[in-house]
């Protein structure tokens, strides 16, 4: 296990260089003039002015030499200033990454308490008229972009739900209940259409589970068939399931940034697009590569979990 968890986080580094050189490059890329954008078209037509700028921001110097320069400010914990507003990107990410953490967790519960469930409830009723039901809702919920199901969440709620508190944020270090009570709408639109593929993923590999041969034994034994479905079946059942939800993780970081903005929740995602929006190049630098290296460490832990689940499963 020790020796598997270090050769993951070697194999960590170069995917997070080549994540940060490619935050870094596609920034570059991005239409238009930095030093216009902080200085404004007069500012940066005056020569001096303009040298003065690009000394300060490091763009008279060559682009490989940017990139080192920016790694090792990283590496300081400095992910430098707002070109439009001054303020630390750093504290700013901090400032906002519970909000956007608090509805990733939501959604990603969410998505497991109702997915995994479903899945096994409509495994064991395989062909009937409730398993059909609930694939053919599941195919909808998959299809349903979350902006439109945020977007008529909160239409609905101010019909039919004019008490409910469904835009703005509420800290949870503030009021732990009224926040939950609160983020619950949006990771609701966040979760549904994962919590849709864990219930497919669940109920495929409950339905293969099922036919082999040492659960037909157990109930041959006289096991209870909940005894039998879910200490026999359902864990052995998780192993793709938890791989799946690896791989959406990477869907509920970039949800997360539609749905802050559907909701007006001043997280990590608003910041991003705000900060795109400015062309504050800084600011989306950084909130890139703390969300990159946010995706990257969450499927760490998802590989980690395999051996818990399986016991089988043996780490080279």
């Amino acid at each position: 296990m020790g020796r598997y968890l270090l050769t993951r986080l070697v194999l960590l580094v170069p995917t997070w260089f080549g994540v940060s050189v490619a935050t870094f490059l596609l920034i570059r890329l991005v239409p238009g003039d930095l030093v216009a954008i902080v200085l404004g078209v007069q500012g940066a037509a005056d020569p001096a002015v303009r040298a003065r700028m690009e000394a300060q921001l490091d763009l008279d110097k060559p682009l490989y030499v940017q990139y080192f320069l920016w790694l090792a400010r990283i590496f300081q914990g400095d992910l430098g200033n707002s070109l439009i507003h001054g303020t630390s990107v750093r504290d700013e990410i901090v400032r906002r990454l519970p909000a956007t953490l608090e509805l990733a967790i939501m959604a990603l519960a969410i998505a497991l308490l109702l997915g995994v469930p479903i899945g096994v409830f409509t495994a064991t009723r395989h062909g009937r008229l409730s398993d059909v039901l609930v694939r053919a809702t599941s195919l909808l919920t998959i299809s349903a972009p979350g902006f439109f199901v945020g977007s008529l969440m909160i239409v609905l709620g101010a019909l039919y739900l004019p008490g409910a508190q469904m835009v703005g944020y509420v800290p949870i270090e503030r009021d732990p209940v009224a926040s939950l009570q609160q983020m619950l709408w949006p990771a609701l639109a966040l979760g549904l259409a994962v919590m849709a593929i864990v219930m497919r993923y669940t109920r495929a590999s409950m339905l293969e589970v099922l036919g082999q041969d040492y659960v037909r034994v157990a109930r041959a034994k006289g096991l209870a068939e909940r005894v039998v479905i879910y200490r026999h079946a359902l864990r052995n059942a998780l192993v793709p399931v938890i791989s799946i939800v690896g791989v959406q993780a990477s869907y509920l970081v970039g949800g997360a940034v539609i749905i802050e903005n559907v909701f007006a929740i001043p997280g990590l995602g608003r910041l991003m697009i705000n900060a795109i929006n400015q062309r504050d190049y800084t600011v989306v630098q950084g909130a890139v590569l703390v969300v990159a290296t946010g995706v990257v460490l969450v499927n760490l832990a998802v590989d980690l979990l395999y051996r818990p689940i399986d016991p089988r499963i043996r780490y080279a």
